[in-house]
Formats: structure tokens, C-alpha cells, sequence
């Protein structure tokens, strides 16, 4: 037992530091662990054998489980719904399509037959979130919401691929008839979307009317509703994937107090579950196989590349007003990931003879489309003109700056502002708050007392939050045409859901508000209302 754990320990601190050591050097951190599993495998120097597939396969749909939560969890439906329709249809009728076109390809140019040709098909029909987190890295700002719905998409395309997985291998030990299909997966998504939000939505009372101590309990009780809305509606033969990312979603952008610290909490599980799959991968990967399948595996990447994603793609996204330029980008950044991986080993799990080859396969598709199609996403916005300098990628992709404490705020400083040409240490700023950064130009530095401020600079303002805030939450809203705000003075609200406004954002300004404020369309209305 020892001996196991040791072992479990090194694999956990080899993940960590090569994660570091890849963000270092540029390399996806992802491929290292990959590699950390070969070298671990039964053809590298540490030699484990994988005796239980199954087990392996049981482990990664664990870790995907909290992929598929978090993936919701981390999505902020205000700024995803304008793009919803389009995702949504992407995520289930486009993976559909894409599976039976690399079915076709695989059964007419491989030579398999239907059945193995469209199981392979389902299994890289998902795309990964990977796209998501390049955009996040480079900062990028996308025109027409399409960063939204990327990151709804490639957060909610799992469950229908899958479902679809799970049929093919099913139908290769025991062929069910279209009938018998078709009920399977209407239950499998009517129990996932319905118990995924109704455990979300006891979870969320219960986080805000109930006192979690001592503090971090919370965060378990957050991670038993991420189990329990995968397993429940599982064990009544529902898609627990699905019933993951809905709770994840209806949780995600539900009010409670204390969330930035689930928050960031989540973020390490998700770290920690995408290294668990991507090393796993490496282990049951048979390097000495790979030579085999690399000809079949990129004649299949390329045809789901350049064919069968785009062809998905173009014909849902053009009756529904999808820009030519717009389509082009969305179907080039279709990456392959960690969903294809854990259903390649599921598929191993379950056919270990069958199977192998398929998990060999889908490594070197994953491989090559996290680097290739990683590396040239960036260019390809560009490219395609899709890059926008007046988005703010990070309020697209939700950071839970909606209702976060207010720990740190950004502070512009014009032309003839009384800061200008002062040193830090002849400001008079607030007790206990401290300029932890400034932005200059486009470089940054971390300022000391002797920092003479210049117009132009952008001040980070940090300051110590004390503990009698502890119930007092802050939330955000935005004003929208056609709304209750919009034209009206705050004196003239009547019932103000979010609480009092505290702070009125209106593009590069920030206003202090009084009864008079008339409110606009676009601004950013900061709440602070007593939590309970």
C-alpha cells in the first residue's frame, strides 16, 4: 500500500512542477503529462501495467465529471445567452453530424465497418475547452460573441458525444434497434437536464440560507453536488455528464456568499482532474503501437478538420446569421481533448482487444490537434479578422467578477489629474490600501515610494478587507435597452433586487451615484446588499 501511495504522490508532484516548468519554456502543459504517463507506462523506464482497463476508465469518467462541472460552473449565462442558440445547436446536432461524417470517412477510406467507424467518429466528435483556455492565455477579444459560444459549446458538446460513444460500444457486443436507441437517449437527457438542475437548485438554498462551519465546508458540500448530480441521475440510467454541467451552470450563476473561494477552489480541481486524464492517456498508450494506427489517425484528423467540422459547422451556423469569417474561426478551433480521451479509454474498459488501438488512435489525434491547431488559433483570428480591440475577453469568459468581494480595484489616471507628476509616497490614500501594480503604457511594474505617477498610468488598488464585511456581498448588473433601469433615476427605483447601488460603471468612467443618476443603456450597476 505504501509503496502505491509513494507512487501516487510522485505522480501528483511531477504533474505540478512540469506544469510549471511547461508554462516556463511554452510547452502545452498538457503534452507533459502525457509524456509523464508513457514514462510511467509498461513501455517506459517505471513499467506499470494497466491489469483493469475498466478501473482506468471508471477513474477517468470521475475526472471528467468535474471537467464537465467546473466547464459549467465557470460559465456566466448573461453574457453566454445572446450565442446560446447557436452553441446549443453546435453541441448536439453539430456533434451528431461530425460523427457520422468521420463515421463514413473511417468505414469508406480505413476500411472499417459501420459500426467501429462511427464509435471512432463519436469519440472525436466533442471539441475541448482548450480553445477557450488559449483565448484566456492570449487575451484575445472576439468579435460577434463568438468567444461565448465557443466556451458553451465546447463546455456542453460532451454529453451528446457521450451518449453517442456509449451506444456504438454497446451496439458492438449487443446491437439495440433505432427504437430502443432513440428512448435511451431521450432518457438520457431528460434525467440529466432535470436532476442536474434540481440539485443545483437545492444546493444553491442551501448555500445561501444555511452557515457552512468551520470555513471551507462549503467547498466539500459543493463537490458532493458535483457527484451526486452526476451519479444520481446515472444510476436511474440518465446522462450524468449532462446533469453535471447543468448544475455547474445553474450553481455557477446562482447568488451565495463566499463564492470566490469555491471559486478558486474549483479551479485546482479542474487542474488537478485535466492532468489525471491527460497522464492516464500516456499510461495506457502503447508507444511501440503508436507507428501502426499514425497514417489512419491523421488522415482521420485532417478530414475532421478541414471536412467534417466545417461542414458542420457552416451549414447549422448560416441560416442562423453566423458570419462567413465567423464560422471559419469556430471551426478551426474545434480541438480534440480530454473528453475523447476518457471515452477512448472507456471504449479500452470495455473491449480491452478491441479497444486498444482505438485509444492509440485517438493519442495521436489529440496530440496533434492540441499542438497544431493550438498553436495556429491565435494566427487564424487574426487572420480571419475576428480579433477585436473593443471586447474585454475577460468579462466574456465569466471570472466571477459579477460577485467577488471587492479586494482590488483599477484606477486609470487622465491628463490633469492631481496624481500626476506625485510619488506614491506624497499620496494621501485610504487607510490600509496600498498600489500593488501599475500598468504603463503596455508593460507593468510593481511600484515602491519613490513611483512618480505619469497621465496615462493604471493604478491597482489593493486593500485589506475587514472581517465586519464578512456579510456583505457585492453583485453586478448591466443595464439593458428595453429594461427597468434604462432612462430612469436611482430615486426612482422602487425595489432594487441587487440591494443598494453602490457604484456606476459607464465604459472608462466610474461614478459615485446619488438619487439623480439617470441610469443608461450598458452601464454596470455595483450592488452591495447584506448576505441572508
Amino acid at each position: 500500500m505504501a509503496i502505491q501511495l509513494l507512487l501516487v504522490v510522485a505522480v501528483i508532484l511531477s504533474c505540478v512542477l512540469l506544469n510549471k516548468m511547461a508554462r516556463k519554456v511554452g510547452v502545452p502543459a498538457l503534452l507533459a503529462f502525457i509524456l509523464l504517463g508513457m514514462v510511467f507506462g509498461v513501455e517506459g523506464p517505471i513499467g506499470i501495467r494497466v491489469d483493469d482497463p475498466a478501473l482506468i476508465g471508471d477513474i477517468c469518467s470521475v475526472a471528467l465529471l468535474f471537467v464537465m462541472f467546473c466547464g459549467g460552473f465557470g460559465t456566466s449565462w448573461r453574457h453566454a445567452r445572446p450565442t446560446a442558440v447557436r452553441s446549443i445547436v453546435l453541441s448536439t446536432v453539430g456533434v451528431a453530424v461530425t460523427a457520422g461524417l468521420t463515421g463514413a470517412f473511417c468505414h469508406f477510406a480505413l476500411g472499417l465497418g459501420w459500426t467501429q467507424g462511427l464509435l471512432i467518429g463519436s469519440i472525436l466528435s466533442s471539441t475541448d475547452a482548450a480553445s477557450v483556455s488559449i483565448l484566456r492565455s492570449r487575451r484575445l477579444n472576439l468579435t460577434e460573441g463568438t468567444a461565448s459560444l465557443l466556451e458553451v459549446e465546447s463546455g456542453s458538446n460532451d454529453p451528446m458525444a457521450f451518449m453517442l460513444t456509449a451506444i456504438f460500444v454497446s451496439r458492438l457486443a449487443d446491437p439495440m434497434g433505432t427504437g430502443e436507441t432513440i428512448a435511451a437517449l431521450a432518457l438520457q437527457v431528460g434525467l440529466g437536464l432535470g436532476l442536474g438542475a434540481v440539485v443545483a437548485r437545492a444546493a444553491a438554498w442551501a448555500l445561501r440560507t444555511h452557515s457552512f462551519e468551520p470555513e471551507g465546508i462549503d467547498m466539500v458540500f459543493v463537490l458532493g453536488v458535483a457527484v451526486l448530480a452526476y451519479a444520481l441521475p446515472l444510476a436511474l440510467g440518465g446522462n450524468g455528464y449532462l446533469a453535471a454541467y447543468v448544475a455547474g451552470i445553474v450553481l455557477g450563476n446562482s447568488p451565495f456568499k463566499d463564492k470566490p473561494r469555491i471559486v478558486h477552489f474549483f479551479d485546482g480541481v479542474l487542474s488537478l482532474a485535466q492532468m489525471l486524464i491527460f497522464f492516464l492517456l500516456g499510461l495506457v498508450a502503447t508507444p511501440s503501437g503508436l507507428p501502426a494506427v499514425i497514417v489512419p489517425a491523421l488522415a482521420t484528423l485532417l478530414f475532421l478538420t478541414l471536412v467534417a467540422r466545417p461542414v458542420a459547422v457552416f451549414a447549422l451556423l448560416a441560416p442562423l446569421g453566423s458570419s462567413a469569417r465567423q464560422m471559419g474561426l469556430v471551426s478551426f478551433a474545434g480541438l480534440r481533448g480530454a473528453a475523447s480521451i476518457v471515452f477512448a479509454v472507456q471504449a479500452f474498459g470495455q473491449d480491452p482487444s478491441a479497444g486498444g488501438w482505438i485509444v492509440d488512435l485517438t493519442f495521436i489525434v489529440v496530440l496533434i490537434s492540441m499542438l497544431a491547431q493550438g498553436s495556429l488559433l491565435a494566427p487564424m483570428a487574426q487572420a480571419l479578422g475576428m480579433v477585436s480591440d473593443d471586447a474585454d475577453v475577460m468579462r466574456t469568459f465569466t471570472d466571477y467578477t459579477e460577485r467577488v468581494p471587492v479586494r482590488l480595484i483599477e484606477c486609470p489616471v487622465p491628463e490633469g489629474h492631481g496624481w500626476v507628476g506625485r510619488s506614491i509616497s506624497q499620496l494621501d490614500l485610504p487607510p490600509r490600501a496600498l498600489i500593488v501594480l501599475v500598468g504603463r503604457g503596455d508593460g507593468r511594474f510593481v511600484p515602491n515610494g519613490s513611483t512618480v505617477l505619469e497621465a496615462g498610468d493604471r493604478l491597482v488598488l489593493g486593500a485589506i478587507t475587514p472581517a465586519s464585511t464578512d456579510e456583505v456581498s457585492l453583485s453586478e448588473m448591466v443595464v439593458e435597452a428595453g429594461g427597468a433601469y434604462a432612462g430612469r433615476t436611482i430615486a426612482e427605483l422602487d425595489d432594487l433586487e441587487g440591494g443598494l447601488v453602490m457604484m456606476v460603471q459607464r465604459g472608462e468612467r466610474t461614478i459615485i451615484p446619488n438619487g439623480k443618476t439617470m441610469l443608461e443603456v450598458g452601464d454596470v450597476l455595483v450592488f452591495g446588499q447584506t448576505a441572508g
